[in-house]
C-alpha cells in the first residue's frame, strides 16, 4: 500500500471536511510521512543550494616547504666508554732492614721525588756491624800478608833444596785460603753496608705519596718481598692511566687502525666538565676478550703534569676512529620513522615529494651525520617536513642548514650517547 494516495472528497462533503476525514483513516506511518515529506523537500533544496556554492570556493593551493642541500663536512667519529683512571706505577714501600723508625721525612699526600728520603730507621745496630766487618777483613788482609811472604821466603829456598815440595805447597794453599777469607770479609763489609743504608729508606718513583702507616718510635720488620710491614704507597701520575672495557668492535677498529698505520685519539671528560679536554692514545689492549661478556680490556695513557687526575676517578672516553672522513650532515629534526626504517622528504626537479631511506650515524651540534641513502645535491626538506606525504607537489623555499651549538652547564654535562662525532679541526 502506498504511504501517500490521492484524496478524492466525498460525494456531498466540503473538500475541507473530506480531507479531515480522509487522513483520520491513514495510519500513524502514513501521517508521519505526510509531515517529513515537505521538510524533506526543503532539504534537498538547501543541499543542491549549498551545493552550487561549493562549486564556487577555490581548491587550496600546494603546501609550502623549506628545502636545503645537506651540510657537507670532515667530522671525527668517536665511540664512547666509561672507565677509571689508574696510576702508571704504584709501589709499596716497605722496610728491608728491622729496627726503629726513628724519623719521617714528608707529609702526608705530599708529591715526592725519586730518590726523596722518606723514613730514616735507627742505623746504630747496623754501623756496629758495619765496624765489626772492616775490622774482620783488616784481621784478613793481614793474614794474607803474612801467607804470602812465607811462600816468597820458602820460595827462595827451592834452589838450595832447603824446603820439600810439600811444605811449598802448603804455603801456597795457605795464601789462596787468606785470599777467600778476604774476599769473604769484603763481602760481608758491603752486605753491611748495605743494610746501613737501607737504613734511609728513599722513593723509588716520582708521584703522590699516600698517608704514613707507622710513626716514629715503632718497630718495624724488614723481610723480601711483601713480608716486611708497609709504611706507605706512591702511585706515578704523570703520565696516568685510563683503564675501560670495550666491546668486540672497539677491538676490531683498533687492529684495524694500527694495521692501517693510524692512530685512535682517545678524549677524556671528567663528570663535571662539558669539554673533553683531556687527550690521550690508546696504549694497550688485552690479548683475549673475556669469553662471557665478550668485552676486553683496554687502556689509554694520558699526560697528568699538574697531578690533577687521580687514580680511582670515574671519566666518560671517547675513541677516534683514525683520519677525519667527509660525511653528510640534515637536522635531526628532519628524520621521520617509516616502521624499521629512518627516511628524509625529499623534493625532485618536478616539485614532487620522495621520501628517501637513510642510514643514520652520529649527532653534531644538531645535526645527524648520514652515512647511506643521501647525496649533496638532494633537496632535503628541513621546514614543514610532517605536513607533506610522498607523491605530494609542493612550493619551496631554500633554507640553509647550521650547526646548533648549546651551552652545557659544566656542573649538569649529560650523559654521552653511545657514539658522537665532531667537526674535524
Amino acid at each position: 500500500m502506498n504511504m501517500i494516495s490521492r484524496i478524492e472528497p466525498a460525494e456531498g462533503a466540503t473538500a475541507p471536511a473530506a480531507l479531515k476525514a480522509r487522513f483520520s483513516r491513514l495510519s500513524r506511518w502514513q501521517r508521519g510521512g505526510l509531515v517529513l515529506l515537505p521538510i524533506a523537500i526543503l532539504a534537498a533544496g538547501g543541499m543542491k543550494l549549498s551545493g552550487g556554492g561549493n562549486e564556487a570556493v577555490a581548491a587550496p593551493g600546494p603546501t609550502m616547504v623549506t628545502v636545503a642541500s645537506p651540510l657537507l663536512r670532515e667530522v671525527n667519529e668517536w665511540d664512547d666508554y666509561v672507565g677509571r683512571f689508574a696510576p702508571s706505577r704504584s709501589v709499596e714501600i716497605r722496610p728491608r732492614v728491622s729496627g726503629e723508625v726513628t724519623a719521617v721525612h714528608f707529609h702526608d699526600g705530599d708529591i715526592v721525588k725519586a730518590g726523596q728520603l722518606l723514613f730514616t730507621i735507627d742505623p746504630r745496630p747496623f754501623t756496629a756491624a758495619l765496624a765489626e766487618a772492616r775490622a774482620n777483613a783488616a784481621s784478613a788482609r793481614s793474614s794474607l800478608a803474612l801467607a804470602r811472604a812465607d811462600l816468597g821466603r820458602a820460595t827462595r829456598l827451592i834452589a838450595d833444596e832447603a824446603v820439600s815440595a810439600g811444605e811449598v805447597d802448603a804455603l801456597r794453599a795457605r795464601v789462596q785460603a787468606a785470599e777467600a777469607a778476604l774476599a769473604a770479609a769484603d763481602a760481608r763489609i758491603r752486605a753491611r753496608a748495605l743494610d746501613v743504608e737501607w737504613t734511609q729508606i728513599r722513593a723509588p718513583i716520582t708521584g703522590r705519596i699516600s698517608d704514613r702507616r707507622v710513626d716514629p718510635g715503632n718497630q718495624v720488620a724488614g723481610a723480601e718481598g711483601n713480608s716486611g710491614s708497609l709504611l706507605t704507597t706512591v702511585n706515578a701520575l704523570d703520565p696516568i692511566y685510563f683503564s675501560f672495557d670495550g666491546s668486540e668492535a672497539l677491538f676490531l677498529k683498533a687492529q684495524r687502525a694500527r694495521r692501517d698505520g693510524g692512530t685512535a685519539p682517545v678524549e677524556v671528560r671528567l663528570q663535571d666538565e662539558a669539554e673533553h679536554r683531556w687527550k690521550g692514545r690508546l696504549d694497550f689492549t688485552d690479548n683475549s676478550l673475556d669469553s662471557r661478556s665478550g668485552t676486553i680490556r683496554g687502556r689509554a695513557i694520558l699526560s697528568n703534569p699538574d697531578y690533577f687526575l687521580t687514580p680511582g676517578m670515574f671519566g666518560n672516553m671517547r675513541l677516534g676512529s683514525g683520519a677525519p672522513v667527509r660525511a653528510l650532515l640534515v637536522p635531526d629534526a628532519a628524520i621521520q620513522t617509516d616502521q624499521a626504517r629512518k627516511i628524509v622528504m625529499v623534493v625532485d626537479t618536478t616539485g614532487k615529494v620522495a621520501a628517501r631511506p637513510i642510514e643514520l650515524g652520529s649527532v653534531i651540534d644538531g645535526l645527524r651525520v648520514v652515512r647511506s641513502g643521501l647525496t649533496p645535491k638532494d633537496r632535503v626538506v628541513i621546514g614543514n617536513a610532517l605536513a607533506v606525504l610522498p607523491g605530494m607537489a609542493v612550493t619551496t623555499k631554500t633554507g640553509r642548514i647550521m650547526p646548533e651549538r648549546s651551552e652545557i652547564a659544566s656542573a649538569a654535562a649529560p650523559v654521552p650517547l653511545a657514539g658522537e662525532a665532531t667537526f674535524a679541526r
